[in-house]
């Protein structure tokens, strides 16, 4: 029976919970989504490596140990979807339960047990769903994206928010570790000749980006991250070239990453799986002359659920929509974040200060998260409001934007000065990203002393150029809300725009 929970102030209710369970060939997973949106949220993850794909090359079935495993956790996955009242629940599985001789009357158990169809993806159709992941998780990506799992290796091209045809390729890392007999030298030469026949696209320089996706691949970048003692310990977006790259995966190509720095930061039970994964890694990013390389947190069951979306829903920015979600969660006044867009716009208009596109969906999603912190103690507003911000499970933004945020929403609360911002934010901003959020920063900390940040009022506030600079017009209505303290504010704007800003009332 469906449990009814009442609505959650700190959750947005709708269309969810939704439940994906996950059969993979290492794998077997439950994640449960707060409810079907553009940036889905996670309620709760858990997975156990059952190994269903362990021994299915040499014998052609699943282990009778690995099948029983996964049954028994599929019975505490089936209380927790229950106790959590999804209204929904998709089944998929992959490799190990199509290749499989008893992978039919796996899937017949699980269905009966969890009184749902399961869906056998083919090679195909992992491909696909593993791009349309990728197209969910990032903004307007463009490259091949390659999926990794235990039993097979999926390859698919990404141009225009639209996958290409896929290609599947028997390279899953405990397929190959079992083919290669555990050698690494083997599983190398193995892996070239499978990949020796794949037409590569013709990707224009720029656009030669290799998206990784999947356990294995995401612990070889968790390594390289904590190796490098990389600031910020968000794996999505996690970019590095694919020349650094290469060489990586060739220092950690050593069984079971025996004598390798740091290498306890990986899982034991990944440990033997992930040298065979920067094997595969080098071949992929070698012979596609990748630039660089980039690991994705979305995959598979992202991109069922995109699939689901509405065709509108679908091309909406995910950066925008997740900052949205959470103004609603936690600022005063979510229609005063709406406003903030607009008064922005104009600003930087009559300002004449040229924006990329990125950098003006980057200015909007600030906008709609500088009021995220405000029930912290004054004190601490910026430094909450950046915490949050820079380890938020957002996707469809690169690191350095997410600085660029946290950064923005920082000096709106505590002020510009430099030495006060996090060290680890300032290693990631690139400096025209640096000097944009400081902009940013003295224009929302004007428009929060002007409107205590209620809606409302500022779409009153003129704004207008004039010979010295830029003006705002307070009119005769908003007069009475002239002040030393906003003056002073408006001459720190002045200042970060360099150009003269000037207060008229009356």
């Amino acid at each position: 029976m469906t449990r009814q929970f009442k609505p959650a102030r700190g959750r947005l209710n709708g269309s969810g919970p939704v439940a994906v369970v996950d059969i993979g060939s290492n794998s077997v997973r439950l994640v449960i989504y707060e409810r079907l949106a553009r940036t889905p949220t996670m309620l709760f993850n858990e997975k156990l490596l059952a190994g269903l794909g362990r021994g299915v090359a040499a014998t052609g079935r699943m282990a009778e140990d690995s099948v029983n495993l996964a049954l028994g956790e599929l019975a505490r996955f089936k209380a927790l979807i229950e106790h959590t009242g999804c209204k929904e629940l998709y089944i998929v599985a992959t490799a190990a339960a199509r290749d499989s001789e008893n992978g039919p009357a796996f899937v017949r158990q699980v269905e009966a047990f969890l009184d749902a169809p399961v869906r056998i993806l083919d090679g195909g159709e992992e491909a696909y769903y593993s791009a349309l992941g990728v197209i969910a998780g990032f903004w307007q990506p463009r490259g091949i994206v390659g999926d990794m799992g235990g039993g097979s290796l999926e390859l698919v091209e990404i141009s225009q928010g639209v996958p290409g045809v896929g290609a599947t390729f028997p390279l899953g890392g405990l397929r190959l570790s079992e083919e290669a007999d555990g050698k690494l030298s083997k599983a190398q030469k193995i892996a070239e000749e499978a990949l020796r026949g794949y037409d590569w696209p013709d990707l224009a320089p720029g656009e030669r980006t290799f998206y990784a996706v999947g356990g294995t691949w995401r612990s070889l970048g968790r390594l390289h991250l904590i190796q490098n003692n990389y600031p910020l310990h968000v794996m999505h977006n996690y970019e590095i070239s694919a020349e650094e790259a290469i060489e990586f995966c060739r220092k950690i190509a050593v069984p079971n990453l025996e004598g390798i720095d740091q290498s306890e930061v990986v899982s034991k039970q990944r440990r033997p799986l992930v040298p065979v994964g920067a094997v595969v890694l080098e071949q992929v990013l070698t012979a596609m002359k990748a630039e660089r390389l980039v690991f994705s947190a979305t995959g598979v069951r992202e991109g069922l659920l995109h699939e689901k979306l509405p065709a509108g829903m679908q091309d909406h920015d995910p950066v925008i929509e997740a900052s949205r979600e959470l103004c609603i969660l936690r600022a005063r006044s979510p229609d005063h974040a709406e406003e903030l867009i607009a008064w922005t716009d104009a600003l930087f208009r009559e300002l004449e200060i040229e924006e990329t596109a990125n950098e003006t969906r980057l200015r909007h999603a600030a906008c709609l998260l500088s009021d995220i912190g405000w029930r912290a103690h004054p004190d601490y507003r910026g430094e909450q409001s950046l915490n949050i911000i820079s380890n938020a499970s957002f996707v469809g933004l690169d690191h350095a934007s997410r600085a660029y945020l946290s950064a923005a929403v920082f000096y709106r609360h505590e002020g510009l000065r430099e030495g006060a911002l996090s060290p680890v934010i300032q290693h990631l901003f690139t400096d025209r990203l640096r000097i944009r959020a400081k902009v940013l920063g003295a224009t929302l900390r004007v428009a929060s002393l002007l409107s205590a940040s209620m809606a409302g009022l500022l779409p009153k506030v003129g704004i207008s150029k004039t010979e010295d600079g830029l003006t705002l017009d307070l009119g005769t209505d908003l007069a009475a809300l002239d002040g030393e303290r906003l003056r002073k504010r408006v001459s720190q704007l002045g200042k970060a725009i360099e150009t003269s800003v000037t207060v008229r009332a009356g």
